[in-house]
């Protein structure tokens, strides 16, 4: 619970101090409105994650795995390009809060909100070995 906490306040700071640095992104509000974003942002991205994943495994299940020919080269090329789509989603929906003025700007924030998720990401952090095994 705190990972994902740590993860919000992480995209809150983004949005409030990092995105104004950046040329074309404008964030107007305070630290609150950008927790908020920052949790729409988190919901978001989450419901735009799962609708990739279930319309890849309807693609690969549908053309029997002939599909995957294609699936696989589009999400190592595109996986960077969903935070940057989340965002657009979130300045869509946040007009007065969050503006781009094109898909460059957008692409940027969207590495910065990719590599806030790798570094908060608890993957990373665990450990395959088991501890209770006696080494031999």
């Amino acid at each position: 619970m705190s990972r994902y906490l740590i993860r919000l306040a992480l995209i809150a700071n983004a949005f409030f101090f990092i995105f104004p640095m950046i040329p074309g992104i404008q964030f107007h509000g305070n630290f609150l409105h950008a927790l908020g974003a920052g949790a729409l942002f988190a919901f978001l991205g989450w419901v735009v994650e799962s609708l990739a994943i279930a319309i890849t495994a309807l693609l690969a299940i549908g053309t029997l795995g002939a599909g995957l020919l294609f699936l696989v080269p589009a999400w190592l090329l595109g996986f960077w390009l969903l935070p940057a789509v989340v965002l657009r989603f979130v300045a869509d929906i946040l007009p007065g809060s969050l503006s781009f003025t094109g898909w460059g700007p957008a692409i940027w924030g969207g590495l910065v909100m990719l590599f806030i998720g790798i570094a908060t990401s608890g993957k990373v952090h665990t450990r395959t070995r088991n501890p209770q095994a006696s080494p031999t």
